[in-house]
């Protein structure tokens, strides 16, 4: 069995959980005429081309389902449990789209979820309305997602930023927020630490909260994929702040990050970041590969 035949199976079976059965992989373009919101030489796509994305990717949806209003329009308005995939799938194609396509694809795809929160509102236990497009809301999903992706990718990108380019990451990430309805996104790091802080009188282990951990600690998945996506799921639950762990119930055993989780982590991403394969299908070309 050649060393090409097994990347090439990693690489399709990767690129089937991520984008599904998308006949074409997602173009990297850089269209002078039509430039992305994001700057060609940003971080944010080092970031988002590096495999350590899928811990970061767990970690974010493990952090927001605290969100008690989040998660109950989660728990109302989506079908994560009957197609697991299909979130991670359309958060790949708006990553994508965001990060590596034409202005005008960019723009398509923040349009396109704009519409969506539009149309996404209910009613709290307590009688309180809940609009998709709360800023207050949509910057809590923001605010978790990034810090999820870059702290994953400083504990397993291929090549950890500078603390300047950490600054960038968030500031740069803050374009796209703020064209979905985001108030003041963080713009570094520390502002960034500061807006996540500000949500913590906000949070708790809700129902529905607890419905989707159960749910992302075993889902639906191939069983092929099981195995690993159990080192991911555990490597996530690890990069948590210690009071999200409690509040989530999820708690890790001491020396377990670093002597176990950290080595076959690792080793994983050394895996997948050899089997990758770029966003305009040809052998892998950004920095990380």
């Amino acid at each position: 069995m050649s060393a090409d035949f097994v990347r090439q199976r990693i690489s399709t079976t990767v690129r089937k959980l991520v984008i599904g059965e998308s006949p074409t992989a997602p173009v990297a373009t850089w269209d002078p005429n039509d430039p992305n919101p994001i700057a060609e030489d940003s971080p944010v796509r080092t970031v988002h081309a590096d495999p350590a994305m899928f811990v970061g990717g767990v970690r974010a949806l493990l952090f927001q389902t605290l969100h008690p209003i989040a998660m109950r329009g989660v728990a109302e308005h989506s079908d994560y449990e009957h197609d697991p995939l299909g979130r991670l799938q359309r958060t790949a194609s708006f990553l994508g789209k965001t990060t590596y396509g034409t202005g005008a694809e960019a723009n398509e795809a923040i349009n396109l979820v704009r519409s969506i929160h539009s149309r996404v509102e209910g009613t709290m236990p307590d009688g309180t309305i809940y609009r998709a497009d709360d800023p207050r809301l949509l910057g809590w999903v923001h605010a978790s997602e990034i810090d999820s992706f870059l702290t994953a990718h400083q504990k397993y990108g291929g090549t950890r930023l500078s603390p300047h380019e950490c600054d960038r990451y968030v500031a740069d990430m803050s374009i796209i927020g703020s064209a979905l309805g985001v108030d003041n996104a963080p713009q570094s790091r520390a502002e960034l630490a500061a807006v996540l802080d500000s949500y913590r009188s906000e949070l708790a282990p809700s129902k529905e909260c607890r419905d989707a951990t159960r749910f992302l600690f075993a889902p639906a998945l191939p069983i092929g994929v099981l195995p690993f996506y159990g080192l991911i799921f555990s490597s996530a639950v690890a990069m948590l702040p210690r009071w999200a762990r409690s509040m989530l119930l999820l708690p890790v055993a001491p020396g377990i990050d670093p002597f176990v989780l950290r080595p076959a982590m690792t080793t994983m991403m050394y895996a997948l970041r050899w089997a990758q394969i770029a966003p305009d299908g040809g052998e892998a070309s950004h920095p990380n590969s």
